[in-house]
């Protein structure tokens, strides 16, 4: 029964709902938020960051997701009552702006970072871990994420990826040339590569760096080409938002003679996040130059039904912000922390939430249940990888994709799992 509220509780709450990002408006019957559990627990504020507008890899869907999803979530009362305010950062692909991002997390009282990418781990993993802040769901890219106690990966990172895409070529390329970044992060992946084809006895691929954010590679291209051959050759290439400039390169090659053209072409290949369905939608579609192309993945094709909850969230809070592609796999990795975050705060069940907290429930906690798009999740001592230079891998699982009329489709159902393979990796 709804009691008559005046004085001192009235003005209580209407103090609380001014300041609520649902608003006043939402105030219903005894004066809860519709979805909340009783209006007296605390906000709680995170921050998603990434790369905008930067000669290299950009990743502007990543604080889009964040923003939709905080839209999403306030909509239906919070995170288990909980107002979720998300705070988002212009990483700039440069350690300053990585650093700057991490100072202002810690500054804001950010319980953790969720979903954002940096290959800067360095620079942003020691102001967290003095601060004791979680890092959830990273991209992947940076080495720290998954060698750092205060880190909760989602993924197996380019290093699962590279992994399993040597596994993915060796039953159909004779030969492979993998074109990488000529960075510190680039030089691990020649033998990842190599530890996914020599699961098939094969001999290794030819190792080519290039510079991450050159405007051509045409001698690039020419080389990885030639060291391939043309039959049952392929041609791989790992450079992030450049992979389009490479195979744009790669096109404009002189045919092959016509001795040659009976031959079977040169295949090429590439990992998701270097390769996607947004960019082979800009690159022509079914006449993109993708076509045919072989491409691992973490996650399920982006036409698969365990992406509709997402997609039902997208169509609804996005608010036609066409940073927000569901088949972008920056979004859909921000999307699955955020889903890690939920179940969490929902788990802790208190009405502060702190980053201590969160630690704790992601360290000793149970099982998470991203509804298929991964395996379910734990970073319990017990379920850490242990491999090399990525212990704190806990989900070692990716797909086998191929552009078919160009759309990327599963080349095998299911997961493959390459925890195997990266430990084997040197």
């Amino acid at each position: 029964m709804c009691m008559p509220m005046t004085g001192r509780r009235m003005t209580s709450l209407l103090a609380y709902v001014t300041t609520a990002a649902t608003g006043a408006s939402l105030l219903t019957g005894c004066g809860v938020l519709p979805g909340a559990t009783g209006g007296s627990r605390e906000p709680v504020t995170v921050m998603t960051w990434a790369p905008e507008q930067t000669r290299a890899t950009n990743m502007p869907g990543m604080p889009a997701m964040a923003q939709t999803y905080a839209r999403w979530v306030n909509s239906q009362g919070g995170i288990d009552g909980h107002e979720l305010r998300v705070l988002t950062c212009n990483e700039q692909n440069t350690a300053t702006g990585a650093a700057a991002c991490a100072r202002r997390a810690v500054q804001e009282n950010a319980v953790a970072v969720v979903g954002s990418y940096s290959q800067n781990g360095r620079a942003f993993m020691a102001p967290l871990e003095a601060a004791g802040i979680p890092y959830i769901g990273g991209y992947g890219i940076a080495e720290e994420e998954f060698n750092n106690p205060l880190s909760y990966p989602v993924n197996g990172g380019v290093a699962s990826l590279v992994a399993g895409h040597g596994m993915q070529l060796a039953d159909s390329c004779d030969k492979v040339s993998l074109v990488r970044p000529d960075t510190l992060a680039g030089d691990r992946l020649p033998e990842l590569l190599n530890s996914g084809l020599r699961k098939a006895s094969h001999r290794g691929a030819v190792d080519i760096p290039a510079v991450e954010d050159a405007a051509e590679y045409t001698q690039q291209a020419d080389r990885a080409r030639n060291r391939a051959g043309d039959e049952k050759g392929c041609v791989t290439a790992v450079l992030g938002e450049r992979t389009q400039t490479f195979f744009d390169s790669f096109r404009r090659l002189p045919k092959p003679t016509e001795e040659k053209q009976d031959r079977d072409p040169v295949r090429i290949s590439s990992v998701l996040g270097s390769v996607g369905q947004p960019v082979i939608d800009r690159t022509g579609g079914a006449h993109s130059p993708f076509e045919g192309a072989f491409v691992t993945g973490w996650y399920p094709e982006a036409s698969d039904k365990s992406w509709d909850p997402m997609r039902k969230v997208i169509r609804a809070h996005a608010f036609a912000d066409n940073r927000v592609d569901p088949a972008d796999p920056g979004v859909q990795t921000t999307w699955i922390a955020y889903t890690v975050l939920k179940e969490v705060i929902e788990g802790i069940d208190q009405d502060s939430i702190t980053a201590e907290r969160i630690t704790h429930a992601l360290t000793q906690g149970e099982r998470i249940d991203t509804g298929g798009l991964t395996p379910a999740l734990r970073w319990r001592f017990e379920d850490l990888l242990g491999a090399p230079g990525f212990p704190r891998i806990v989900n070692h699982e990716v797909t086998f994709q191929v552009v078919r009329q160009g759309q990327l489709v599963a080349q095998r159902p299911g997961f493959v799992d390459v925890g195997e393979t990266v430990l084997s990796a040197p």
